[in-house]
Order: C-alpha cells, then sequence, then structure tokens
C-alpha cells in the first residue's frame, strides 16, 4: 500500500483514497480511484501553472479560475521532464537512434564498398 499526504491536512493517507478520512477533502474524481483531483490551496489558481491554459488548449469551464481540475499538468514539472528527457539524449544515444533508424543505408553503403573492393582487386 502506497501512501500520500493530503493537500489540506497534510497527514499520512492511502494513495488510493477518494476522500481524506481526516479533513474529509475530496482527492479523487468522480469517486473513482484512478482519477486524481487535483486541488489549488489559499487564493492561488491552479490555471496560473498549468501547461494546458499556457499552450491555450484547456476548453475546462472554470478557466481561468479553477480550484479544482482533473487534467491539471504543472508546467515547472513538465519542463523539468523536458530537461532530464533532453539530457538523457547525449551523443552517443543520438549516434545510436541514428544508426537504428538508417540501417538500411548502412547495409547500401557496406555493399558498395564491397562491390568496389571486388572491382578494384579484380583489376
Amino acid at each position: 500500500m502506497s501512501t500520500v499526504s493530503c493537500s489540506r491536512c497534510h497527514q499520512t493517507i492511502d494513495s488510493q483514497a477518494i476522500s481524506c478520512p481526516y479533513c474529509r477533502i475530496t482527492l479523487k474524481a468522480y469517486g473513482h480511484p484512478g482519477v486524481p483531483l487535483h486541488q489549488a490551496n489559499g487564493d492561488y489558481y491552479l490555471c496560473e501553472s498549468c501547461v494546458y491554459h499556457q499552450d491555450d488548449s484547456c476548453n475546462f469551464i472554470q478557466r481561468p479560475y479553477a480550484k479544482s481540475c482533473t487534467l491539471y499538468q504543472n508546467l515547472e514539472e513538465s519542463k523539468l521532464e523536458l530537461l532530464l528527457q533532453q539530457s538523457k539524449n547525449s551523443g552517443i544515444v543520438v549516434v545510436k537512434n541514428w544508426l537504428q533508424r538508417h540501417q538500411a543505408l548502412l547495409l547500401l553503403i557496406f555493399i558498395f564498398l564491397v562491390c568496389l573492393l571486388i572491382a578494384l582487386s579484380a583489376s
């Protein structure tokens, strides 16, 4: 059983809990443990730091004053994930990926070089 901290009362609770047993805040949308419900704290609105609000693809009715949302994606976390993904693409990985994508071209070049060596050795 994994545990998380309640966003309101900061008590440790089960990660699949639909509501906090201490403060009764709703943690999962539609009563389903697989649909997390993100909630804002205080006078803060979720839209201020949401990826969908920044790229103007959000069509939520309460936008830009949403205090709770199921689709919320933190902009800073998304930027951090992108940086981590880009740092994983080091030079060796880029070359390896290029070689995998262009195997047919490399095979043709190899066959051409073998034919060229045979032609040069025969003459």
